[in-house]
């Protein structure tokens, strides 16, 4: 057996920056992974899903390139090419990954980490038995699809990941999902060509952001061609899609493949049972304020414990648990408390959304007192300039231009004005001091300007 400092289990986002953190503190780490280091974000998620929104954007400019004077006699996007480009990008990061991980102050081993007891690891399935102690275990294990339960499911189903891995570019696409996943997908095949149908449970797209913001993205895409059937309940896939609409009606959609995109579950495994820590499959492991979990000395962080899906979360969940990890080992100061962590989040459709903070929804939800200031990219020059001018933002604050408490927004570079906005909010900025803060003209972030100004 290994005595080691620190065990990390998985090399996603926040697996292999908890290990870097860490071995840069000095302490000795080592880091479990049964697949490819960079976790789903990297191999079948964020990176390789931007990968083909940026082909996408290509594919829409060239079809509209008459609108900037340029005359062309047509194109062909041919998927193979694009999807040998997405492999090649996640080469790249993940060679870099595998770079990190080679400080000497880290091991990684091979193979899927199974707990002996709450501080002794062992790695099943690698080339070696191997196993390693520590006072201190990060899990970091991610996410996987979820599915529905269906009456009957027939033929061939696609996830995320396997959309990504198609060799050919289907006619017809029918997503069951609206979230950020099946949007996304929504809107990259539909540029790409493919005739694209979704079917969404709720009343409306993309829960995460303000409704307003999600109906009037919606508007756009069915403007380019995306087919939406919203408050639909899918009974069955056979391999047609079978839904029962709002009315209570019958209803199929016809395509060649289907997607599941209903959203991603905690990553959990019997693995962790001899750990003693608590977790179930439908929320994750659960943790406190400083993702500790219910065992002293084990954390998780990242989309196993269910907080928030995002890599960038997960990431800055890392550096508080390390922070934390290494305050107890020889009394350094930790992060601020967890709960002051002010995450942004941005969904890449053509025009893409972001937001931060609070929703007019849930500021109605919660009865508090708040102000809305909304700006459009109609009005904005350079969106204008850039034929952008589909797009609104909502900035929402306390009462008398006070503190500034969520953005909501869609369109061009919308995520670059909520990553702004995002800064303002971790420093408690006022409504009336971003007034006072001079933004270049001409930019899109005038628009955040002139929503303060309002």
């Amino acid at each position: 057996m290994t005595q080691s400092d620190l065990i990390v289990i998985g090399a996603g986002p926040g697996g292999y920056r908890a290990a870097e953190l860490a071995a840069k503190a000095g302490m000795k780490v080592v880091v479990f992974e049964a697949a490819d280091v960079g976790g789903t974000c990297l191999n079948e998620g964020c990176i390789p899903t931007k990968c083909y929104a940026r082909n996408a954007e290509v594919v829409s400019l060239t079809r509209d390139s008459n609108t900037f004077g340029i005359h062309h006699n047509g194109f062909n996007f041919l998927l193979e090419m694009a999807k040998s480009r997405k492999e090649e990008v996640v080469r790249q990061l993940r060679s870099g990954i595998e770079t990190l991980l080679s400080h000497p102050n880290i091991t990684l081993v091979r193979g899927e980490a199974r707990f002996l007891d709450a501080h002794t690891v062992c790695a099943d399935g690698a080339a070696a038995c191997e196993t390693h102690s520590a006072p201190y275990i990060i899990v970091a294990t991610g996410s996987q699809p979820k599915k529905l339960h269906l009456s009957r499911c027939e033929g061939e189903i696609l996830d995320s990941a396997d959309l990504l891995q198609l060799e050919r570019l289907p006619e017809s696409l029918c997503i069951v999902g609206a979230g950020v996943i099946g949007m996304e997908f929504a809107s990259i095949f539909s540029a790409f060509g493919t005739k694209v149908t979704v079917v969404e449970f709720l009343k409306e797209c993309l829960p995460v952001l303000d409704s307003d913001i999600a109906k009037r993205l919606r508007k756009v895409l069915e403007k380019r061609g995306v087919e939406f059937c919203m408050q639909c309940a899918v009974n069955a896939i056979t391999p047609a899609v079978t839904f029962t609409d709002k009315k209570g009606h019958q209803q199929t959609v016809e395509a060649e493949k289907v997607l599941m995109a209903v959203g991603r579950a905690p990553r959990v495994s019997g693995h962790f049972s001899n750990a003693g820590f608590d977790f179930d499959e439908r929320t994750g492991i659960h943790v406190d304020d400083h993702f500790q979990t219910t065992v002293h000395g084990i954390y998780a962080i990242g989309d196993c414990n269910g907080r928030q899906m995002l890599a960038h979360a997960a990431e800055a969940q890392a550096k508080v648990v390390v922070e934390h990890i290494l305050q107890q080992r020889d009394g350094g100061t930790s992060l601020p408390h967890p709960s002051q962590l002010i995450v942004p989040a941005a969904i890449f459709t053509a025009p893409e959304a972001a937001c931060v903070g609070l929703s007019e929804d849930q500021l109605k939800q919660e009865g508090r007192d708040y102000e809305c200031r909304k700006a459009f990219y109609r009005a904005n020059g350079k969106a204008l300039a850039m034929g952008e001018t589909e797009g609104m933002l909502k900035l929402f604050s306390k009462p008398d231009a006070g503190q500034i408490v969520g953005c909501h927004a869609f369109g061009a570079h919308s995520a670059d004005m909520v990553q702004e906005v995002s800064a303002l909010m971790c420093r408690q900025t006022t409504v009336g001091e971003l007034r006072r803060m001079v933004h270049i003209h001409p930019t899109l972030s005038e628009i955040l300007l002139a929503a303060a100004e309002q």
